[in-house]
This record gives structure tokens, sequence and C-alpha cells, in this order.
């Protein structure tokens, strides 16, 4: 467990940019939903259990939890099966565990899960290339969960677990040309996925992405107001709760999918300033742990987490600003969503876990 020489090699800058993001967002999140809401509440107890997560996650050796990680694993994938069997239907989807207390999405702790089990099976090689072996079986690894996760349907969380791959074996000793090979396989690949993997609502939002005016009221109406949304803040925004697309509703799901539309409106060009470089610092923060661990599984699982972090990160703020096509991602620590914060939460315990024991045996 965690011991108290430790606590002075803990990364609190990267703890407080953390912290100060999910205060942002439990901000956005009361102006949206007109005060303290159910959704606001719901979002306070979320945090503090993601804050038990990081503590659990930032006590225990990485290190033992890697040593596990195909049980972690193992226990996930149990999870995504009886998500598909006993899983709570939300708008079409299968993708929350009715509990009782509350609904637990076990999809967005894959991603840690995932990172665990990459860095478990890579991060003990010591060669400098990665054998075709284990890119197979880090590739196996990594696709059954994103099946069971895309089965449910959510496209969009399945996607998240690729980068997560990406990283990881790039840092194990990727050869350069199988990029250009994979490159080329989804090139080959894309018709065919278009005609028989998407359903026909993911179709009509990358159609629509395109040309939103093709369907101004339906599909294309969510990017429509995404845009408006963060054009109308100008640069100093229009105060706290003070913005109408979100507080009048035009701009659907706000306090999830689109929060940082909803911070750039109220808050304004300097808002946006201040959120996106807390989001840099973490990021380039968070690399330089990987950077600095002792050995290289601390480095593959920052990796791997961080890798997903990034991703969500960008895919939400470029989506919520017209510049990708709507797909239900949330803005990792500041969206709503309990699930996901405790995920995320829990993500960022391993990473100060690996900086914090970079000076251990």
């Amino acid at each position: 467990m965690f011991e108290r020489r430790l606590s002075s090699h803990l990364d609190w800058p990267l703890l407080i940019a953390v912290l100060a993001l999910v205060g942002i967002g439990v901000a956005m999140i009361f102006s949206t939903t007109g005060g303290a809401s159910r959704e606001y509440w719901t979002q306070i107890y979320a945090i503090g259990l993601g804050l038990i997560a990081l503590g659990v996650c930032l006590a225990v050796d990485y290190r033992s939890l890697v040593d596990k990680a195909h049980w972690i694993y193992l226990a996930l994938l149990v999870s995504l099966l009886a998500v598909l069997v006993f899983g709570a239907v939300r708008g079409g989807s299968r993708r929350w565990l009715d509990l009782g207390v509350f609904n637990l999405q076990p999809s967005e702790f894959v991603k840690a899960g995932v990172a665990l089990v990459l860095a478990k099976l890579l991060g003990e090689n010591r060669r400098t290339v990665l054998s075709n072996q284990d890119l197979f079986l880090a590739s196996v690894l990594t696709l059954v969960p994103l099946v069971l996760i895309a089965r449910q349907p959510d496209l969009g969380t399945a996607v998240t677990l690729l980068p997560v791959l990406g990283a990881v074996v790039f840092a194990a000793g990727l050869p350069v040309r199988y990029l250009a090979i994979a490159s080329l396989v989804a090139l080959v690949l894309a018709p065919i996925g278009w005609t028989f993997a998407l359903e026909d609502y993911q179709k009509s939002r990358i159609v629509t992405f395109l040309d939103p005016e093709q369907d101004p009221r339906g599909a294309g109406y969510q990017q429509i107001q995404a845009r408006i949304t963060v054009g109308s803040g100008g640069v100093m925004g229009k105060g706290f709760m003070q913005g109408t697309q979100g507080q009048l509703r035009f701009l659907p799901v706000a306090h999830n999918d689109f929060i940082f539309s909803v911070l750039a409106e109220e808050q304004g060009f300097a808002g946006v300033v201040v959120a996106l470089a807390l989001y840099l610092f973490v990021i380039v923060r968070a690399l330089e742990s990987a950077r600095l661990s002792k050995d290289r599984i601390g480095a593959y699982l920052v990796l791997g987490v961080l890798a997903c972090f990034t991703f969500q990160v960008v895919y939400n703020i470029t989506m919520s600003a017209g510049l990708a096509p709507v797909k239900g991602l949330t803005l990792p620590l500041m969206s709503y969503g309990g699930s996901s914060m405790i995920a995320t939460l829990a993500g960022f315990g391993l990473i100060l876990n690996v900086r914090m024991r970079r000076f251990t045996n």
C-alpha cells in the first residue's frame, strides 16, 4: 500500500491541473442544467467515487496491478458480455449495467484495462523491435473488447481503444512499414466498412458533417447549433449561466457531449484558452511521466492511458467546433457522466503512480 515516503514524489502540478478541469466541468454542468440539478449532484457523487478510485490506483504499486492485468481484463470482458445480455437500454443502445443505486458503463473502464494488459504483454520484452507474434496478440486483446463494445452499439467508445493499441505497440518498436501497410489496408477496406459496418444513422452523421445544411432540422442540427454556440461567445463570453444555446436547450445534451461548446459561449475565447492550456499541460506532463518511468511497463501503461485520453479530448473539441462528425464521445474530466469520470480519474491515478514510483526498487 501507499508508503508515506513516496508522497514527496507525487506530481502535484498534474493532479491540480486535473482537478481544475474537473472543477470547470462541474461549473458548466451547474450552469447548463439550471443549478443544483440531478445531473449536477450525480456528477458530484461520481467525482467523489473517482477520487477514491484515483487514491486506490495510486496506493497500489502499478507493477502489482500489471501482474494481475489478465484477471482485470477477463473481469472486464465478463462485464461487457453481461451488458449485452442484461444491460439497460437507453436511446436504442445497451451500454449500462443497472446496479440499483447507479448505472455502470463497463466500456469506460475497459480503456485502462486494455492499457494494463498491453503493458504486461509488451513491457516485459527486451527486444527493440516488436515481433509479429506480440503484435498479433496485442491486436487480439484490443479487438475482442472493441467488438463487444461496438455491438452495444457504441462505436465511439470502441474506437477509443485503437489509440491505446497504437501508442503502446509504436513505443514497443512497431516497424514503420507496418503503419504504411495498415493505412493502405484501411483505405482499401473503407468502402466495405461504409457499406456493411456502419449503421444508417452513422452514415448520416458523416454526410451531414460535410454539409450540415443538407438536413438542418435533423442529422445536421447538432452540428449547426454547436457552431452557433461556440461562435456566439466572442472574446469574453456571455457570462456564467448567461448562455442562451445551452440554457434554452437549443443545443441538445449540452451538459454531456457539447460541454466545451457551452464553455465557449459563456466564457468566450478567454475561457477556451484556459481550458485548452490546462489540457495541454496535463498531456505534456503525463508524457513526461512516461519518459521518467523506471521501466517499460510503466511507460507503456502511461502511454496507453494517455493515448485514449488525448484522442477523446481532441475529437470532442473538434466536434464541438463543427470540425468533426458528431459522435457520442464525452470530453474527459469535464462532461457529465459518472462512469467516464470515475474511469478517467482512476486512469490518472495510474499515471501518477508510475511517476511517483520512479525511484523505487
